[in-house]
């Protein structure tokens, strides 16, 4: 029972996270000094990153006409617009691909530590904030997906390689590189919830089936653990989805650069006095 409420928490903390500009990967890290689940490393280790697809479902649910082309209430140029569209994400998810399959085992070895994540909250918090402050005077370029160019799309993706490092964040990447190449909050938000899907479908994929090669299985409570997991973080990734879409309206992203760097700071002094002190 104690597992399942972890599992409800860690669950409300990736959903919240995910898709926010300000690191799953490093508030889960920290999450898990105190929230430990009485399971094996294997299991936590994979229950961290597949409770990520609870936070894709609800992408797929809040956008589902939007991103499906066989939608009856489509015009011919709406379809063509929707597969346009399937066409950018899937090449924009290619470096990624290129980049992260071979990489992967590697950064998660040598990379996940607090030095890296609190690194990159902090620099990418301030990296928020400065370009927020150079685009103040500028108008985007595109303020329209379907206007956005397929270079373009591939080169946002080419940000997205960037959150391989724990900590950065794949949507502060993804924004961040999106708003530097011309495009609105809106729009670069908007496509990073799309690359979201095949992204985090492949490496929560990926991660079962390295889990299962390994040898290991699923006991029937962790089954329940991870479905609770899983459940919960599509409930609050909703959520925290329609929040930042309406927040951005009226909104830049300082106050999440700020926030970066308030968590960073904290990961910093906590790891830190453990570290001189250990």
């Amino acid at each position: 029972m104690l597992d399942i409420i972890k599992a409800i928490i860690l669950g409300i903390i990736e959903g919240v996270t995910e898709f926010l500009p300000i690191s799953s990967t490093g508030h889960l890290y920290l999450a898990d000094e105190f929230i430990k689940l009485d399971e094996p490393t294997a299991f936590i280790n994979m229950f961290m990153v597949v409770i990520q697809l609870g936070a894709i479902l609800a992408v797929l649910v809040l956008y589902f006409n939007k991103l499906n082309p066989w939608a009856a209430n489509k015009s011919r140029l709406a379809r063509r617009q929707t597969w346009s569209l399937w066409v950018k994400v899937v090449l924009a998810i290619l470096p990624a691909v290129i980049v992260g399959l071979p990489l992967n085992d590697w950064m998660d070895a040598h990379l996940t530590s607090w030095p890296v994540i609190a690194t990159t909250l902090i620099l990418y918090g301030i990296l928020f904030i400065v370009i927020e402050n150079y685009n103040r005077t500028k108008a985007p370029h595109f303020t329209d997906l379907n206007t956005l160019p397929v270079k373009l799309a591939i080169l946002i993706g080419c940000f997205q390689v960037l959150a391989m490092v724990p900590g950065t964040s794949r949507s502060g990447a993804t924004i961040l590189g999106a708003i530097l190449l011309g495009t609105s909050r809106y729009v670069a938000t908007e496509f990073s919830f799309f690359l979201a899907i095949p992204t985090m479908f492949g490496a929560s994929s990926l991660k079962i089936v390295k889990y299962l090669i390994h040898g290991n299985t699923f006991t029937y409570s962790q089954v329940i653990i991870l479905l609770t997991g899983v459940i919960v973080s599509y409930i609050v990734a909703y959520l925290a989805i329609k929040f930042l879409l309406s927040y951005i309206r009226n909104n830049d992203f300082k106050l999440f650069g700020w926030y970066r760097i308030a968590l960073g700071l904290i990961v910093m002094v906590y790891f830190g006095w453990q570290h001189l002190f250990s």
